[in-house]
């Protein structure tokens, strides 16, 4: 007999079948390992510029969201916010990359920050508003300690992931459309062509070129499709604004030009500004529902993030599954302590990581690379005033239509399987929430499921999230009954 030789373990087990790791790769391809997932340092660094490309615009819109009176008549600096904004996604991005390892990115959630606008600084303080968004995020890092949250992702059925993947798709298709002007409120409908029922302006002009040069580059499948797109549309905004002389005020997120000195200093006014207690005019019900409210907000919608993106990246498994899906949930439930801290509000997984993710981006390489530009407009932020908005919205809509394939993956001719999908993708779009859609496809398939008599398929904790999202439905009748305003 011949002795066989035993080959030591170089790791490339676990990549899966079919990968091949080189030997002699480096530190950052070991740690990231991005050969296992078949990618490669330059995709990462373009996927992760794509990614901040794309949601580089919450530094401007975060702030305006933010610029409401609280209970007192207090406003926070705008300065001190932009400065708040930028930090809080620096650190948690850069968190996801090196800790979660997965190409997601993470900034100031417009759901949490709107809730914090609209029904948290009319009842309290800035500092106390704040104060909400550490303690939401406190409770949802709980819910990832003991394994709920994950067990409720891992619970969802695949069809309505994939439901949940087509949803967010046309969510942002539509968030693009509309930031870019190519859509806007109607008069006779609900919504029209252009602001206006026509379309008109240099910028939706812009929007239009930038989105068929991504197409065609994507359709002779050159590298770098995406990014390519967004940097030439801006060269070309930039022309445009220079020779044309167009009127400022039609750039939706201002013209696309350098104003003044491209260093400015950040301020850190807010950060630490936050304060726990002193609610005794608002009440612990209120309290208590706004707490409700704000983990809704970011625990449903990145969740259905993390599951789209996920999936997008092909890093879920043949169930839906994620791997080191918990470290990436805590990271992202510690964002809202962490944005609350900074003065930033909650932070959360943005969608728009899905544009580095159609660049190719597999591994958390590509969170670092975003969340270092982040860390640089804290010294560069009158830089990021260059990339309008119209060409940014392009890249959306792109990666609204890559995230449609998933609909070959559902069983349509199966009625318990098809209207809980068909109401989770259209829900989304329709009323401009990702909470929403998730809602409805999860309360509809189990209602469907039981009225065909099979219920014990649904699962324990499928049921729990209908009684959640239930309540999540009748909030408003519930505070009227209970006299909570």
């Amino acid at each position: 007999m011949t002795q066989q030789s035993v080959q030591p373990k170089t790791g490339a087990e676990d990549a899966g079948p079919g990968s091949r790791v080189p030997a002699g790769r480096s530190w950052l391809d070991r740690y990231f390992h991005i050969s296992e997932r078949g990618s490669t340092v330059a995709t990462e660094v373009r996927g992760g510029v794509t990614t901040f490309m794309a949601m580089a615009y919450i530094l401007l819109l975060n702030p305006l969201i933010l610029g409401g009176k609280d209970v007192d008549g207090n406003l926070l600096s705008q300065p001190g916010l932009i400065t708040a904004t930028a930090l809080a996604a620096a650190a948690t991005t850069l968190l996801m990359g090196f800790v979660g390892k997965v190409p997601l990115a993470l900034a100031a959630g417009l759901s949490v920050s709107g809730v914090l606008s609209s029904q948290v600084a009319p009842e309290m303080t800035w500092p106390q508003a704040m104060g909400m968004c550490v303690m939401y995020g406190l409770v949802i890092c709980l819910l990832v300690v003991t394994g709920l949250r994950e067990l409720i992702m891992n619970a969802i059925p695949l069809p309505l992931k994939h439901g949940i993947t087509m949803g967010i798709g046309l969510f942002i298709a539509l968030i693009g459309l509309y930031k870019a002007g190519f859509v806007g409120k109607g008069t006779a409908t609900p919504v029209t062509l252009g602001p206006a029922g026509e379309l008109a302006g240099w910028p939706v002009l812009v929007f239009a070129v930038t989105l068929l040069l991504i197409f065609m580059l994507q359709a002779r499948n050159i590298p770098g499709a995406i990014l390519i797109g967004i940097v030439v549309g801006t060269v070309v905004a930039v022309v445009i604004n220079k020779v044309a002389d167009v009127d400022p005020k039609i750039w939706s997120s201002g013209p696309p030009e350098l104003k003044g000195s491209a260093v400015s200093s950040p301020d850190f006014s807010l950060f630490g500004d936050v304060e726990f207690g002193g609610w005794g005019d608002v009440g612990a019900m209120t309290v208590g529902f706004i707490v409700f409210t704000l983990v809704l907000a970011g625990f449903f919608d990145a969740m259905a993030t993390i599951i789209g993106v996920g999936t997008e990246a092909k890093l879920a498994d043949d169930k839906g599954r994620m791997p080191g899906l918990s470290k990436a949930l805590f990271i992202d439930g510690a964002g809202g302590a962490i944005g609350g801290v900074a003065g930033g509000s909650g932070q959360t997984v943005f969608v728009e990581s899905a544009t580095g993710v159609g660049e190719g981006a597999r591994t958390g390489l590509a969170s670092v690379v975003t969340g270092l530009f982040f860390a640089a407009c804290l010294f560069f932020t009158p830089l990021t005033a260059i990339v309008p908005a119209e060409v940014a919205s392009a890249a959306l809509v792109v990666i609204g239509a890559m995230m449609m394939q998933n609909a070959r993956h559902v069983d349509w001719s199966d009625r318990s399987v098809a209207i809980p999908v068909f109401l989770t993708v259209v829900l989304m779009p329709f009323t401009y929430t990702i909470t929403t859609g998730v809602a409805a496809g999860v309360i509809s398939y189990v209602a469907i499921k039981a009225a065909q008599g099979r219920a014990r398929e649904v699962g324990a904790f499928m049921w729990g999230l209908t009684v959640i999202f239930v309540i999540y439905f009748a909030l408003n009748p519930i505070e009227s009954w209970l006299g909570v305003s």
